[in-house]
């Protein structure tokens, strides 16, 4: 199994590709892996990227072979003994000394495994105390949130389903529709999955759709809707009423929609693909809707825990980059709207180029647009959670993926 992870882990660290993708790949083409071997495997790989500079650090000449060993000692607390059959003769004075390495000394940014472009943004915006509690937070195993259709069930119905399977699992702390279930079990084999009554979803990806808060027989969109997970949130608020949009450039993304859609229960959701934030299919919309959701295409920063691989694939250019695309995608979201309609804006990035900064440009060349308070929009759907102006999570304050959102609405007309 250590010769399968070293694979797996050589087949990662190009970063050509995101490591979910690479590891979907390895799989299908080594079908005889159980269960436990492929858990094994992609938690190794997982745990090399995460800590991959840490370790470069600390392992001479770092070969996958030697980082799966460093990762499996230093990381998830291997004896040199588990690994012996694994361990050639020439490893033994590195492993020893890797076993009791004191990090302490080495640089901030080793030490949290981040480049320092990203370290040193991190200090400039916020300070070198919450860096290290943001890298820290990065370093762990994202939790297994769950969000309950409220379509086809609700969530005290499916808290006792799941407890009586034998799965752990607790009410989210703020998404009043979101579960937590503890460790990794293979949910998309539970019934309540194949049945359409639970989706995986981060509970701060389910608060976006809170943000939104769309109402029934209104016209709403999801303008970079993706796979829909937060499109079929919004359609079980609006109870299969009214008229959803899920627009996206992306026809692989919204392909991957349609068994979710089926699966929900929703007759309101209408996915259509669109060449650019320019399509006519937009422009045929223009000053007709209620409500438009813009999770934007961003760095993927805020989930790190989940997809390490991306702090090692991004760049300050690509940042740059980003930005660009994101204000004009903004931008012409914003024509949807009519007078007294709301725009969310959102990202799962952590940095301020992609958030406040497109967002408050927005407001500043958009007079017609006013910002709201994503605190007093929470507390519509009884939500507590601190913050004002925007809504910034962080997974060492909140342990869900970091999230910015901002809230604007269409001023009415005199």
């Amino acid at each position: 199994m250590m010769q399968a992870a070293t694979a797996a882990v050589d087949l990662a660290l190009p970063m050509l590709h995101p490591a979910d993708a690479v590891l979907r790949n390895f799989f299908g083409a080594n079908r005889t892996l159980g269960q436990r071997d492929r858990a094994f495997i992609a938690e190794t790989v997982f745990s090399v990227l995460r800590h991959k500079r840490l370790l470069e650090q600390l392992v001479p000449d770092p070969t996958p072979r030697k980082l799966v060993c460093a990762a499996l000692i230093k990381v998830q607390g291997y004896g040199l003994g588990q690994l012996e059959s694994f361990l050639k003769s020439s490893d033994h004075d590195w492993s020893v000394r890797l076993k009791s390495a004191d990090i302490e000394a080495l640089p901030p940014a080793v030490k949290l495994s981040l480049p320092d472009w990203l370290y040193d943004r991190l200090v400039a915006e916020t300070s070198e105390q919450e860096a290290a509690a943001f890298g820290h937070a990065m370093l762990k195993t994202a939790p297994l949130d769950l969000r309950v259709n409220t379509l086809l069930s609700d969530r005290a119905q499916v808290l006792r389903d799941l407890r009586t399977s034998g799965f752990d699992a607790e009410p989210t702390r703020y998404s009043p529709v979101g579960i937590r279930v503890a460790g990794k079990p293979a949910i998309n084999r539970h019934e309540l999955f194949t049945s359409g009554a639970i989706e995986v979803q981060d509970e701060g990806s389910q608060l976006l759709g809170y943000l939104v808060a769309p109402r029934r027989r209104e016209m709403v969109v999801d303008f970079c809707a993706g796979a829909g997970g937060k499109t079929l949130l919004m359609g079980a608020m609006m109870q299969s009423q009214g008229r959803l949009y899920a627009l996206d450039v992306s026809g692989k993304r919204l392909k991957n929609l349609a068994p979710r859609l089926k699966r929900s229960g929703l007759s309101n959701v209408h996915p259509q693909i669109i060449a650019n934030e320019n399509d006519i299919k937009v422009k045929r919309l223009a000053g007709k809707i209620d409500r438009v959701l813009v999770d934007a295409p961003c760095s993927g920063l805020g989930t790190l825990r989940r997809n390490p691989d991306l702090k090692w694939r991004q760049s300050p250019q690509s940042i740059d980059e980003l930005a660009v695309k994101q204000r004009a995608i903004l931008t012409a979201a914003a024509t949807l709207l009519k007078p007294g309609g709301r725009l969310v804006y959102a990202t799962c990035s952590v940095l301020g180029q992609e958030n406040r900064a497109v967002a408050e440009e927005f407001l500043a060349n958009h007079p017609d647009f006013e910002r709201l308070s994503c605190r007093r929009a929470l507390d519509e759907s009884h939500i507590a959670l601190d913050g004002d102006d925007y809504l910034e999570l962080r997974p060492q304050l909140h342990d869900t993926d970091a999230f910015f959102a901002a809230v604007m609405q269409r001023r009415m007309t005199a």
